[in-house]
């Protein structure tokens, strides 16, 4: 008991954002794309993953060239 309340105001909040008729700002957004500060223009580094399920599922692999 209890989360008929909080259920009930998520739906209440997830119908106003998925039937508002707010319009997009279209010059903010223009402007947000086409900056030209160089903080902007990150692009995150991918972090390696190391992960040790390869080394256990790489005995299980079976090599297409090596069985010819």
């Amino acid at each position: 008991m209890g989360r008929g309340r909080a259920k009930a105001k998520q739906t209440k909040v997830a119908r106003e954002l998925k039937y508002s008729t707010q319009g997009t700002d279209l010059n903010a957004l223009r402007a947000e794309l086409a900056s030209d500060r160089p903080s902007d223009r990150r692009v995150a580094e991918p972090v390696p993953v190391e992960d040790d399920m390869d080394d256990l599922y790489a005995k299980y692999v079976v090599d297409d060239e090596l069985e010819d």
